[in-house]
């Protein structure tokens, strides 16, 4: 099969174009951590591969393969009954970042990655780097709402110490993981709502 066969091909333009998720394919959203960790353990078996400049990685599955997944950390962009999902998707020949970019390139060998693969390789990688899933919905230890994607934190003051706390991943970023800060432009964000200069 050639590039040219395929049921769809990139744009090719001069810029990034939104294009509709559920019409040719479903996208898989993955954090950098989790993608990044994915993407290694799928090797050859991964089919064409977006990675937006914020680092997030995009994964093409056929339609309606990923309706149910819950990971932490990823997100299925499908066509909703009430709303449209667009993915900016650049041209084919921006293969080197920093812009967004085809981490794995579309090519007959690599197109839809198989979803049932992709799922099993971001579960791994949520547990590697999170952990077990806690039992029921867990509070946010900085925010205090509900989160349905509970991310274990480090505490380092307060009466949280030597607990097992989470946060929802808008404020995981906020906390060290492994002894250290990781320093996100979600964290910069975080640190800029709260009052805190760098």
């Amino acid at each position: 099969m050639s590039v040219e066969a395929l049921s769809w091909t990139p744009p090719n333009k001069q810029d990034i174009e939104a294009l509709p998720a559920g019409r040719w394919w479903d996208a898989v959203r993955a954090a950098p951590t989790i993608g990044e960790r994915a993407l290694h353990r799928l090797g050859d078996e991964t089919g064409a591969v977006i990675q937006d400049k914020h680092g997030p990685l995009y994964w093409l599955v056929t339609v309606g393969s990923a309706e149910r997944w819950r990971l932490r950390q990823v997100r299925v962009l499908a066509e909703l009954a009430d709303e449209s999902t667009y993915l900016g998707v650049p041209p084919a020949a921006w293969t080197k970042g920093p812009s967004t970019h085809w981490r794995v390139p579309l090519s007959a060998d690599h197109y839809l990655t198989d979803a049932w693969r992709l799922w099993e390789a971001l579960a791994e990688a949520d547990r590697t780097e999170y952990g077990r899933v806690p039992e029921g919905r867990q509070l946010c230890y900085r925010c205090r709402l509900p989160t349905n994607e509970p991310i274990p934190v480090v505490v380092e003051s307060g009466d949280a110490v030597d607990k097992t706390v989470y946060a929802c991943p808008t404020h995981a970023t906020s906390y060290p993981r492994n002894g250290r800060r990781r320093w996100t432009l979600t964290s910069a964000a975080a640190d800029q709502h709260d009052g805190r200069v760098r």
